[in-house]
């Protein structure tokens, strides 16, 4: 299997069960992602605060950011250890789009194209400011590998979503 590319998104808007708060969580979340085996984070973009999507007035902000891993690991095997980090910081499922205290997709893997599991992209990664802003940061050149479009060119599409760069990472 070659070296590739996996950019991760990292959110979270909710304070962990110790009390943790969602920045914080974020930032652990970055070193749990340096131990995946067979990965390594190469850059993580600065730490960016969004409303939430759909709009959810009862839901706090969310602390963005996207990390850039370098390595070789299988799709599924990738997500599980995604999925493993969120249940170890605490992460509940009640419903859709729920507030949570740690939410890490994957949204591109090497430029696949495939429908799952993984879905590769991330399905809705080029409609959200919180995803493109911070990966513009990490990965200035990257292409969407169904769309064709580079991060710039997908950025103005999502323009009037509430985003501020609060810090780096």
């Amino acid at each position: 299997m070659a070296v590739e590319a996996a950019l991760v998104a990292i959110g979270a808007n909710l304070p962990r069960p110790d009390g943790t708060s969602a920045r914080e969580t974020c930032a652990w979340a970055v070193g749990r992602l340096c131990a995946i085996p067979g990965m390594r984070v190469v850059a993580v973009s600065s730490w960016w605060e969004s409303a939430p999507i759909p709009p959810d007035p009862a839901s706090p902000p969310f602390v963005n950011g996207v990390a850039l891993l370098h390595g070789e690991a299988a799709p599924a095997a990738l997500l599980a250890a995604l999925h493993a980090i969120e249940d170890a910081a605490g992460r509940a499922r009640p419903y859709p789009n729920a507030p949570r205290v740690l939410d890490l997709d994957l949204i591109d893997l090497g430029g696949r194209v495939q429908a799952g599991p993984p879905v590769l992209p991330h399905p809705r990664a080029h409609q959200r400011a919180f995803v493109l802003r911070p990966l513009a940061e990490v990965a200035p050149g990257w292409v969407h590998p169904v769309l064709g479009q580079g991060v710039a060119a997908l950025l103005p599409g999502v323009a009037d979503q509430a985003i501020r760069r609060i810090g780096p990472a």
